[in-house]
């Protein structure tokens, strides 16, 4: 069985030491925005357009930028995460993957205001360390192990 993989980016939004995720009906689990990387776009451009899209924010990333730079190279905004993601699995193996690229955001606001289409403001809910740490049969582990990171790193930032 041959394994197909697109690449994402996904961000973890914090706003007020708490971070923004929804249900997402077709995985059965609790995710933070995200989504596929168009062919045109860089990682970093594709989180925040995916954020503006799915909750109507523009965000700050903490995403570290080396120096290289020269006329054929530049550096760019690095994820804090990179996974390979599991989505299709099936007896005979792995049919598809996710190759995500994980970005921390900061938020001005918690006002999610969804772009027509996209999945409602009702749906989206925001969580501190702590409610992600007592529902752990809400969340998947990844998710609230780095969400506790994001808004860790967030609010350092913020300080």
């Amino acid at each position: 069985m041959e394994t197909t993989r697109h690449f994402v980016a996904t961000v973890y939004v914090v706003n007020d030491g708490e971070t923004a995720l929804h249900h997402h009906e077709k995985l059965d689990m609790w995710l933070p925005p995200g989504g596929h990387i168009d062919r045109d776009e860089l990682p970093h451009e594709a989180a925040k357009r995916e954020v503006r899209e799915e909750i109507g924010l523009d965000i700050d990333l903490l995403a570290p930028q080396g120096n290289l730079e020269s006329e054929t190279v530049r550096s760019i905004p690095q994820p804090q995460h990179f996974l390979l993601e599991d989505i299709n699995v099936h007896d005979e193996g792995v049919g598809h993957q996710h190759i995500d690229f994980i970005y921390y955001g900061h938020a001005e606001s918690q006002a999610i205001d969804p772009a027509p289409g996209e999945t409602p403001a009702t749906q989206w809910e925001w969580f501190t360390p702590e409610e992600l740490q007592t529902n752990h049969d809400r969340f998947e582990p990844d998710v609230i192990e780095i969400g506790q990171r994001a808004i860790e790193a967030v609010n350092d930032y913020t300080s």
